[in-house]
């Protein structure tokens, strides 16, 4: 048990992600705020450890298969976060905007969250556009010719911002904006259900929301807990 208790959320994650599942279950932040030990989150929330360590646990030792991105090459996760998560998130922006647009000019007057509710979207989608581009313009391009001087044995230039945490430190405070807005869409919207006799246009609307929330939960975890910390490993190591 403390192997477990005593280590951080995203650590753990980042060893299997299987354990994403648990977590979310009991509304513990793994990408954004995953720095936290499994013992303080279950102190400040009130959560019974041993409940939640046992399931930490079942879901590690389960048949169930899962990706091992932490043995992934860093310019191969790099390609899969940006064609996977990137990707996402440019395809789900324009028909979500339209569904939420349209939930709240029909219901807006009766359900007055859904004012907040897009208004936050809209600067999330807008937001998360920018940061995409720094990732795809400088930062993914600086960890592929990290990863090809390390397989050539050439030596490697520093970039124009200087260390590389310098970027990362920004990308990780916009991950943290973005889980802070989602955590108030999903609290405005009641955990994503719609209200009794809702039309399916509202349902959708709250489905795609909640969609688009995991998936943003496993692309911050992905680049916050593994692409990021052996980014900042491997640039040390030429030096």
């Amino acid at each position: 048990m403390n192997a477990i208790f005593n280590k951080t959320i995203g650590e753990i994650v980042a060893e299997d992600f299987r354990t994403a599942a648990v977590f979310s279950k009991y509304k513990i932040d793994f990408c954004c705020r995953g720095d936290k030990t499994v013992e303080h989150v279950c102190e400040k929330k009130s959560i019974n450890s041993d409940e939640l360590v046992k399931e930490l646990e079942e879901s590690i030792t389960s048949k169930n298969e899962s990706v091992d991105f932490n043995s992934w090459p860093l310019d191969l996760l790099a390609d899969y976060i940006v064609k996977t998560h990137h990707e996402y998130i440019r395809e789900k922006v324009p028909p979500l905007t339209q569904f939420l647009t349209k939930v709240y000019k029909v219901h807006g007057e009766r359900n007055p969250e859904l004012k907040e509710i897009l208004e936050l979207f809209l600067q999330s989608s807008e937001d998360l556009l920018t940061h995409l581009k720094k990732e795809e313009m400088i930062l993914f391009p600086f960890i592929r010719k990290m990863v090809e001087a390390k397989s050539s044995n050439q030596p490697m230039q520093p970039g124009h911002f200087g260390s590389i945490e310098n970027p990362i430190a920004m990308m990780m405070d916009d991950h943290s904006v973005e889980g802070d807005r989602f955590r108030k869409i999903s609290e405005l919207s009641h955990g994503y259900t719609p209200p009794e006799g809702a039309c399916n246009t509202y349902k959708v609307s709250f489905s795609m929301l909640d969609e688009f929330e995991q998936n943003l939960h496993k692309h911050i975890h992905l680049e916050n807990n593994i692409l990021f910390p052996k980014s900042i490993k491997m640039e040390a190591s030429f030096n």
